[in-house]
C-alpha cells in the first residue's frame, strides 16, 4: 500500500471533513431520499434521482477519505528548522525572471493547495528544489522553463 505524505494539520483536516460528511451529509441525504420516495412515482421523480446522485457522491467521497486516511504519512515537523528543502519544509523563493518572491511549505499531493502556499512536493517546482539550499539557483523544466533563488528555508 502507497503511503501518502501529508502534514498533521493536512490529516486533521481530513479527519474533520469525514466526520461531518458521515454524522451530518449522510443523515440528511438519507432524509431527502426518504422524503423524494413519499412523493410516489420513482420513475419520474427528479427529486429523487437528485438525491441519490447526492447519495453516491457522498459516498464515494467518504470512501475516498477513508483511503487516504489509511495511508496518511505524517511528515516530521522539524522544530530547528530545515537546512535543505525537503517535505514539511517552508521555502520563500525569488523568481529571477519576474523579481518577485514566493513562499510555499512542501507537501505531499493530497493537501496541496497553491492558492493557499501548500505546494505538492510531486510538482516540478518542488521536485526541481529537493535537497537545495538557501543561495542556490535552480532551474524548474517545464515547456517554458524559469529560474527561481532560494531565498529563506524553514
Amino acid at each position: 500500500m502507497t503511503k501518502m505524505p501529508m502534514t498533521q494539520a493536512g490529516l486533521d483536516e481530513l479527519n474533520e471533513e469525514l466526520k461531518v460528511l458521515i454524522h451530518i451529509d449522510r443523515p440528511t441525504v438519507i432524509e431527502e431520499i426518504k422524503a423524494a420516495r413519499a412523493q410516489g412515482d420513482l420513475s419520474e421523480n427528479a427529486d429523487y434521482d437528485a438525491a441519490r446522485d447526492r447519495q453516491a457522491a457522498l459516498e464515494a467521497r467518504i470512501r475516498e477519505l477513508e483511503t487516504i486516511i489509511d495511508r496518511a504519512e505524517i511528515i516530521e515537523e522539524n522544530g530547528d528548522g530545515y537546512q535543505s528543502v525537503r517535505l514539511g519544509a517552508t521555502v520563500t523563493i525569488l523568481d529571477l525572471e519576474f523579481d518577485e518572491e514566493e513562499t510555499f511549505t512542501i507537501v505531499g499531493s493530497v493537501e496541496a493547495n497553491p492558492d493557499n502556499g501548500k505546494l505538492s512536493n510531486v510538482s516540478p517546482l518542488a521536485q526541481a528544489m529537493m535537497e537545495k539550499v538557501v543561495g542556490d539557483v535552480v532551474t524548474i523544466k517545464v515547456d517554458k522553463p524559469y529560474k527561481v533563488k532560494i531565498v529563506n528555508i524553514v
